[in-house]
């Protein structure tokens, strides 16, 4: 694998690239799961829609990568797939709240 080098012009070992790889593939199932709790626009449509279907695929997808990689991450990351999950969770609760209390309301 070649070199790559971090915000500040030092170069990465192989171990931090693993780290970063690791921590920007968390980053792109939480911006999915965003999308999918109506939180952020998605890129495509320019709008913020929710797909609550999309949100619980993309936290699922944390969770299972948390529970395969549990005892083999830094803390710092393993502290930040936690916090990642927790807000990812509550807003999906938030979301599904909304969902039924809408839909009770229709009824």
């Amino acid at each position: 694998m070649s070199d790559k080098t971090d915000q500040n012009g030092e170069k990465l070992n192989e171990d931090q690239q693993q780290q970063l790889l690791f921590v920007m593939l968390i980053q792109q199932h939480e911006q999915i799961a965003m999308m999918g709790l109506g939180k952020t626009e998605n890129p495509q449509t320019g709008k913020k829609a929710r797909d609550l279907k999309s949100a619980k695929y993309a936290i699922d997808t944390i969770v299972m990568l948390e529970k395969y990689t549990k005892g083999n991450l830094p803390k710092e990351i393993s502290g930040y797939v936690t916090e990642t999950l927790n807000k990812l969770r509550l807003g999906f609760a938030e979301e599904k709240k909304k969902e039924q209390t809408s839909s009770d309301d229709e009824a």
